[in-house]
């Protein structure tokens, strides 16, 4: 597997399970529960974050601005702010 792939990889499921308690949290401290729907928001949530974290990681990298792990950083703490601002 590729370094850039990997990275992909990595930093969509770090950025996942980082974001991720809110709706645990918030499907814990409900009183009614649809099981169903919120495994369905979970798992296209995941699915959304490394949609998003392999576009961004893509660019970077074909803008070539800085190295891979500097890329991957970038590109994680992009992906953390975006959905803790997206919970306000």
């Amino acid at each position: 597997m590729r370094d850039l792939a990997k990275a992909q990889i990595t930093i969509g499921v770090l950025a996942y399970f980082s974001t991720i308690w809110y709706e645990v949290i918030k499907l814990y401290n409900s009183s009614n529960i649809n099981l169903v729907n919120s495994i369905g928001i979970i798992i296209l949530q995941f699915v959304l974050i490394l949609v998003l974290s392999y576009i961004i990681i893509a660019i970077l990298e074909w803008i070539r601005l800085f190295d891979l792990k500097t890329n991957s950083i970038l590109t994680l703490i992009v992906i953390v702010t975006v959905r803790i601002i997206s919970l306000l």
